[in-house]
């Protein structure tokens, strides 16, 4: 029987798919967004600016808002995912509150 270790379950939780710096970054830009072209960019920039912030959280010493045991490689494509899922539905949103 497999199980899945403590990594992935940070993978695909808080750490990496569904980071709250991330969605939120993602659905801002998601929101902002004239093109569904641009919803990679959405994803990518809330990827990478979420791990930017928890690196500043972290240098600043301040204590880390989420417990992490993969490193930022590893989060990098989850939270891209999170944030351009986050930026779809933010867009799809968007989309029909000005048609109707």
């Amino acid at each position: 029987m497999m199980t899945l270790s403590d990594t992935w379950f940070d993978l695909f939780g808080l750490s990496g798919l569904l980071n709250p710096f991330a969605l939120l970054i993602g659905a801002y830009l998601g929101w902002r967004a004239d093109q569904p072209g641009k919803l990679w960019i959405a994803g990518f920039a809330a990827a990478a600016l979420s791990l930017i912030l928890e690196t500043a959280v972290g240098l600043l010493q301040l204590p880390q808002p989420i417990s992490q045991d993969a490193g930022a490689l590893a989060m990098f494509p989850f939270r891209f995912v999170g944030g351009a899922l986050a930026g779809s539905a933010a867009y799809w949103l968007n989309r029909r509150r000005t048609q109707g």
